[in-house]
Protein backbone atom coordinates (compact mmCIF):
# COMPACT_ATOMS: atom_id res chain seq x y z
CA UNK A 1 0.00 0.00 0.00
CA UNK A 2 2.84 2.39 0.86
CA UNK A 3 4.46 1.68 -2.51
CA UNK A 4 1.19 2.41 -4.32
CA UNK A 5 0.69 5.67 -2.40
CA UNK A 6 4.26 6.69 -3.13
CA UNK A 7 3.79 5.95 -6.82
CA UNK A 8 0.53 7.95 -6.97
CA UNK A 9 2.17 10.87 -5.16
CA UNK A 10 5.15 10.80 -7.53
CA UNK A 11 2.90 10.76 -10.58
CA UNK A 12 0.82 13.64 -9.18
CA UNK A 13 3.93 15.74 -8.61
CA UNK A 14 5.23 14.94 -12.09
CA UNK A 15 1.96 16.00 -13.70
CA UNK A 16 1.94 19.22 -11.69
CA UNK A 17 5.49 20.02 -12.75
CA UNK A 18 4.64 19.36 -16.40
CA UNK A 19 1.61 21.61 -16.19
CA UNK A 20 3.66 24.43 -14.66
CA UNK A 21 6.49 23.94 -17.08
CA UNK A 22 4.35 24.74 -20.10
CA UNK A 23 3.95 28.41 -19.17
CA UNK A 24 7.11 28.81 -17.12
CA UNK A 25 9.27 28.13 -20.15
CA UNK A 26 7.54 30.68 -22.41
CA UNK A 27 9.50 33.76 -23.44
CA UNK A 28 8.02 36.96 -22.04
CA UNK A 29 8.39 40.33 -23.76
CA UNK A 30 7.11 43.82 -23.03
CA UNK A 31 6.21 45.94 -26.08
CA UNK A 32 6.38 49.72 -25.82
CA UNK A 33 3.90 51.49 -28.08
CA UNK A 34 2.54 55.04 -27.74
CA UNK A 35 -0.34 57.02 -26.28
CA UNK A 36 -3.71 55.31 -25.97
CA UNK A 37 -5.23 57.65 -28.59
CA UNK A 38 -2.62 56.81 -31.22
CA UNK A 39 -2.24 53.98 -33.72
CA UNK A 40 0.84 52.45 -32.06
CA UNK A 41 -1.11 51.35 -29.02
CA UNK A 42 -4.11 49.89 -30.86
CA UNK A 43 -2.06 48.15 -33.54
CA UNK A 44 0.54 47.00 -31.02
CA UNK A 45 -2.20 45.28 -29.07
CA UNK A 46 -3.24 43.31 -32.15
CA UNK A 47 0.35 42.35 -33.01
CA UNK A 48 1.00 41.29 -29.42
CA UNK A 49 -1.99 38.96 -29.51
CA UNK A 50 -0.90 37.32 -32.77
CA UNK A 51 2.65 36.89 -31.47
CA UNK A 52 1.28 35.26 -28.33
CA UNK A 53 -1.10 32.95 -30.18
CA UNK A 54 1.22 31.96 -33.01
CA UNK A 55 4.75 32.22 -31.59
CA UNK A 56 4.08 31.19 -28.00
CA UNK A 57 5.69 34.39 -26.68
CA UNK A 58 3.89 36.19 -23.85
CA UNK A 59 3.69 39.85 -24.95
CA UNK A 60 2.62 42.61 -22.56
CA UNK A 61 1.69 45.73 -24.54
CA UNK A 62 2.12 49.02 -22.68
CA UNK A 63 1.26 52.65 -23.45
CA UNK A 64 4.33 54.93 -23.56
CA UNK A 65 5.54 58.34 -24.67
CA UNK A 66 6.45 56.89 -28.07
CA UNK A 67 9.52 56.21 -30.19
CA UNK A 68 12.33 57.73 -28.11
CA UNK A 69 10.99 56.30 -24.86
CA UNK A 70 10.65 52.85 -26.43
CA UNK A 71 14.22 52.86 -27.74
CA UNK A 72 15.60 54.01 -24.38
CA UNK A 73 13.54 51.40 -22.52
CA UNK A 74 14.83 48.61 -24.75
CA UNK A 75 18.36 49.85 -24.07
CA UNK A 76 17.63 49.78 -20.32
CA UNK A 77 16.28 46.23 -20.55
CA UNK A 78 12.75 47.23 -19.47
CA UNK A 79 11.18 46.46 -22.86
CA UNK A 80 12.10 43.88 -25.48
CA UNK A 81 9.89 45.15 -28.33
CA UNK A 82 8.87 48.62 -29.44
CA UNK A 83 7.07 50.49 -32.21
CA UNK A 84 9.05 53.49 -33.44
CA UNK A 85 9.17 56.05 -36.23
CA UNK A 86 11.80 55.17 -38.83
CA UNK A 87 13.35 58.64 -38.56
CA UNK A 88 13.67 58.47 -34.75
CA UNK A 89 15.21 55.02 -35.11
CA UNK A 90 17.81 56.57 -37.43
CA UNK A 91 18.54 59.34 -34.90
CA UNK A 92 19.17 56.72 -32.21
CA UNK A 93 21.43 54.61 -34.40
CA UNK A 94 23.42 57.67 -35.51
CA UNK A 95 23.40 59.46 -32.15
CA UNK A 96 21.86 62.58 -33.71
CA UNK A 97 19.10 65.04 -32.81
CA UNK A 98 17.23 63.81 -29.71
CA UNK A 99 19.99 61.26 -29.03
CA UNK A 100 22.90 63.63 -29.52
CA UNK A 101 23.27 64.63 -25.86
CA UNK A 102 23.46 61.10 -24.44
CA UNK A 103 24.98 59.37 -27.45
CA UNK A 104 23.85 56.72 -29.90
CA UNK A 105 21.85 53.66 -28.93
CA UNK A 106 22.54 50.46 -30.85
CA UNK A 107 21.09 47.84 -28.52
CA UNK A 108 18.09 47.24 -30.77
CA UNK A 109 17.55 45.59 -34.14
CA UNK A 110 14.81 45.89 -36.76
CA UNK A 111 12.02 43.34 -37.04
CA UNK A 112 10.30 45.10 -39.93
CA UNK A 113 8.51 48.16 -41.26
CA UNK A 114 4.77 48.13 -40.50
CA UNK A 115 2.84 50.99 -42.07
CA UNK A 116 3.00 54.62 -43.18
CA UNK A 117 2.86 57.24 -40.43
CA UNK A 118 1.30 60.32 -41.95
CA UNK A 119 2.37 63.75 -40.75
CA UNK A 120 -1.13 65.14 -40.18
CA UNK A 121 -1.56 68.88 -39.63
CA UNK A 122 -4.92 69.35 -37.97
CA UNK A 123 -6.85 72.58 -37.42
CA UNK A 124 -10.34 74.01 -36.89
CA UNK A 125 -9.38 77.42 -38.30
CA UNK A 126 -10.67 77.95 -41.84
CA UNK A 127 -7.95 80.54 -42.42
CA UNK A 128 -5.17 77.98 -42.01
CA UNK A 129 -4.87 76.49 -45.48
CA UNK A 130 -1.09 76.00 -45.79
CA UNK A 131 1.85 75.40 -43.48
CA UNK A 132 2.91 79.04 -43.97
CA UNK A 133 -0.40 80.13 -42.40
CA UNK A 134 0.82 78.78 -39.05
CA UNK A 135 2.99 81.87 -38.53
CA UNK A 136 2.02 83.56 -35.28
CA UNK A 137 -0.45 80.80 -34.41
CA UNK A 138 -0.57 78.58 -31.34
CA UNK A 139 0.52 75.16 -32.59
CA UNK A 140 1.05 71.84 -30.79
CA UNK A 141 4.27 70.24 -32.03
CA UNK A 142 4.61 67.23 -29.73
CA UNK A 143 6.84 66.66 -26.73
CA UNK A 144 10.33 68.21 -26.96
CA UNK A 145 12.72 65.73 -28.57
CA UNK A 146 9.93 63.42 -29.72
CA UNK A 147 9.47 62.14 -33.24
CA UNK A 148 6.47 64.41 -33.73
CA UNK A 149 8.54 67.40 -32.58
CA UNK A 150 11.26 66.85 -35.17
CA UNK A 151 8.70 66.16 -37.90
CA UNK A 152 7.00 69.45 -37.06
CA UNK A 153 10.32 71.33 -37.03
CA UNK A 154 11.22 69.80 -40.41
CA UNK A 155 7.87 70.76 -41.96
CA UNK A 156 8.01 74.29 -40.54
CA UNK A 157 11.56 74.69 -41.84
CA UNK A 158 10.57 73.59 -45.32
CA UNK A 159 7.92 76.33 -45.26
CA UNK A 160 10.47 78.95 -44.17
CA UNK A 161 9.35 79.00 -40.52
CA UNK A 162 11.08 78.20 -37.24
CA UNK A 163 9.83 77.23 -33.81
CA UNK A 164 10.10 80.91 -32.85
CA UNK A 165 7.66 81.91 -35.60
CA UNK A 166 4.80 80.10 -33.86
CA UNK A 167 3.46 79.91 -30.33
CA UNK A 168 4.71 76.39 -29.74
CA UNK A 169 2.78 74.05 -27.48
CA UNK A 170 4.12 70.63 -26.52
CA UNK A 171 1.20 68.24 -26.20
CA UNK A 172 0.18 64.62 -26.76
CA UNK A 173 -2.30 63.55 -29.45
CA UNK A 174 -5.23 63.44 -27.03
CA UNK A 175 -4.33 66.73 -25.36
CA UNK A 176 -3.87 68.39 -28.75
CA UNK A 177 -7.35 67.47 -29.97
CA UNK A 178 -8.87 68.51 -26.65
CA UNK A 179 -7.06 71.85 -26.86
CA UNK A 180 -8.27 72.36 -30.44
CA UNK A 181 -11.83 71.61 -29.41
CA UNK A 182 -11.60 74.06 -26.52
CA UNK A 183 -10.06 76.79 -28.68
CA UNK A 184 -6.78 76.82 -26.73
CA UNK A 185 -4.61 76.16 -29.80
CA UNK A 186 -4.99 76.84 -33.50
CA UNK A 187 -3.40 73.72 -35.00
CA UNK A 188 -1.58 70.52 -34.10
CA UNK A 189 0.88 68.14 -35.70
CA UNK A 190 -0.13 64.50 -35.21
CA UNK A 191 2.10 61.78 -36.67
CA UNK A 192 0.36 58.42 -36.84
CA UNK A 193 -1.28 55.98 -39.19
CA UNK A 194 -4.45 57.39 -40.72
CA UNK A 195 -7.17 57.16 -39.58
CA UNK A 196 -5.96 58.18 -36.11
CA UNK A 197 -8.44 57.70 -33.27
CA UNK A 198 -7.89 61.14 -31.76
CA UNK A 199 -8.50 62.87 -35.11
CA UNK A 200 -11.49 60.66 -35.94
CA UNK A 201 -13.13 61.62 -32.66
CA UNK A 202 -12.55 65.35 -33.19
CA UNK A 203 -13.78 65.32 -36.80
CA UNK A 204 -16.88 63.36 -35.82
CA UNK A 205 -17.96 65.94 -33.25
CA UNK A 206 -16.64 69.12 -34.88
CA UNK A 207 -17.51 69.96 -38.48
CA UNK A 208 -14.76 72.61 -38.71
CA UNK A 209 -11.92 70.17 -38.06
CA UNK A 210 -9.82 69.41 -41.13
CA UNK A 211 -6.35 68.43 -42.33
CA UNK A 212 -3.99 70.98 -43.91
CA UNK A 213 -2.03 69.69 -46.95
CA UNK A 214 1.75 69.38 -46.75
CA UNK A 215 2.56 69.39 -50.45
CA UNK A 216 4.13 71.34 -53.30
CA UNK A 217 7.40 73.15 -52.61
CA UNK A 218 7.17 72.40 -48.88
CA UNK A 219 7.05 68.65 -49.49
CA UNK A 220 9.76 68.85 -52.16
CA UNK A 221 12.17 70.74 -49.87
CA UNK A 222 11.40 68.39 -47.01
CA UNK A 223 12.11 65.23 -49.00
CA UNK A 224 15.23 66.72 -50.56
CA UNK A 225 16.70 67.38 -47.12
CA UNK A 226 15.55 64.22 -45.31
CA UNK A 227 15.47 60.76 -46.93
CA UNK A 228 12.93 59.44 -44.38
CA UNK A 229 10.02 61.33 -45.89
CA UNK A 230 7.86 60.25 -48.83
CA UNK A 231 4.61 61.61 -50.23
CA UNK A 232 1.40 60.13 -48.90
CA UNK A 233 -2.28 60.61 -49.67
CA UNK A 234 -4.90 60.56 -46.93
CA UNK A 235 -7.88 59.36 -48.99
CA UNK A 236 -11.13 61.30 -49.07
CA UNK A 237 -13.52 59.96 -46.47
CA UNK A 238 -10.80 58.93 -44.04
CA UNK A 239 -12.28 61.43 -41.58
CA UNK A 240 -15.80 62.77 -41.22
CA UNK A 241 -16.28 65.77 -43.50
CA UNK A 242 -13.15 65.07 -45.55
CA UNK A 243 -14.49 65.29 -49.11
CA UNK A 244 -11.14 65.35 -50.94
CA UNK A 245 -7.80 63.55 -50.83
CA UNK A 246 -5.21 65.35 -48.71
CA UNK A 247 -1.54 65.15 -49.70
CA UNK A 248 1.04 65.05 -46.94
CA UNK A 249 4.33 63.34 -46.12
CA UNK A 250 5.03 60.21 -44.16
CA UNK A 251 7.65 58.27 -42.24
CA UNK A 252 7.34 54.55 -41.48
CA UNK A 253 6.15 52.86 -38.30
CA UNK A 254 8.71 50.16 -37.51
CA UNK A 255 8.85 47.27 -35.06
CA UNK A 256 12.19 46.88 -33.27
CA UNK A 257 13.45 44.26 -30.83
CA UNK A 258 16.26 43.99 -28.32
CA UNK A 259 19.52 42.88 -29.93
CA UNK A 260 19.83 40.29 -27.15
CA UNK A 261 16.60 38.49 -28.08
CA UNK A 262 17.17 34.97 -29.38
CA UNK A 263 17.21 34.28 -33.09
CA UNK A 264 14.54 31.63 -32.68
CA UNK A 265 12.15 33.91 -30.78
CA UNK A 266 12.51 36.75 -33.27
CA UNK A 267 12.08 34.38 -36.21
CA UNK A 268 8.86 33.05 -34.67
CA UNK A 269 7.42 36.48 -33.86
CA UNK A 270 8.26 37.81 -37.34
CA UNK A 271 6.55 34.79 -38.87
CA UNK A 272 3.57 35.22 -36.54
CA UNK A 273 3.02 38.72 -37.94
CA UNK A 274 3.71 38.35 -41.65
CA UNK A 275 2.11 34.92 -42.05
CA UNK A 276 -1.16 36.32 -40.67
CA UNK A 277 -1.59 39.59 -42.56
CA UNK A 278 -5.17 38.91 -43.67
CA UNK A 279 -6.34 38.02 -40.17
CA UNK A 280 -4.55 41.02 -38.64
CA UNK A 281 -6.12 43.33 -41.24
CA UNK A 282 -9.58 42.21 -40.17
CA UNK A 283 -8.81 43.46 -36.66
CA UNK A 284 -6.97 46.67 -37.59
CA UNK A 285 -6.97 48.37 -40.98
CA UNK A 286 -3.24 49.15 -40.80
CA UNK A 287 -2.64 45.44 -41.31
CA UNK A 288 -3.37 46.02 -45.00
CA UNK A 289 0.00 47.77 -45.28
CA UNK A 290 1.95 44.79 -43.93
CA UNK A 291 4.07 43.22 -46.65
CA UNK A 292 7.55 41.77 -47.08
CA UNK A 293 8.51 44.68 -49.34
CA UNK A 294 7.28 47.29 -46.87
CA UNK A 295 8.89 45.44 -43.98
CA UNK A 296 12.35 45.32 -45.54
CA UNK A 297 12.70 48.59 -47.48
CA UNK A 298 14.02 51.95 -46.33
CA UNK A 299 15.47 50.79 -43.02
CA UNK A 300 18.41 52.77 -41.62
CA UNK A 301 19.37 50.28 -38.90
CA UNK A 302 20.26 46.58 -39.20
CA UNK A 303 17.77 43.74 -38.88
CA UNK A 304 17.77 41.08 -36.19
CA UNK A 305 19.14 37.75 -37.42
CA UNK A 306 15.83 36.06 -36.59
CA UNK A 307 13.87 38.45 -38.79
CA UNK A 308 16.50 38.11 -41.53
CA UNK A 309 16.05 34.34 -41.46
CA UNK A 310 12.31 34.72 -42.07
CA UNK A 311 12.79 37.21 -44.93
CA UNK A 312 15.44 34.96 -46.51
CA UNK A 313 12.80 32.24 -46.72
CA UNK A 314 10.73 34.73 -48.70
CA UNK A 315 13.63 35.45 -51.07
CA UNK A 316 14.67 38.79 -49.54
CA UNK A 317 18.12 39.50 -48.11
CA UNK A 318 18.46 42.22 -45.45
CA UNK A 319 21.41 43.71 -43.59
CA UNK A 320 22.19 42.36 -40.15
CA UNK A 321 24.78 43.14 -37.51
Amino acid sequence: MKKILSLVLAMTMLLALCACGGSAGATKMTMGTGGTSGTYYAFGGVLGQYIKNNAGIEVTVVSTDGSKANIESIAAGDYQLGTVQSDVMAYAWEGSRSFEANGKIDSFRVVGGLYAEAVQLLTMDANIKTVADLKGKSVSIGAPGSGVYFNAIDVLGAAGLTENDIQAQYQSFANSTDALKDGKIDAAFIVAGAPTAAITELCTTNADAHLVPIDGDVADKLMAGSPFYTLYTVPAGTYNGQTEDVTTVTVKATLIVSASASEDDVYKLTKAIFDNVDAITKENGKGAELSIENATSGMTAPFHAGAAKYYAEKGVTVETK
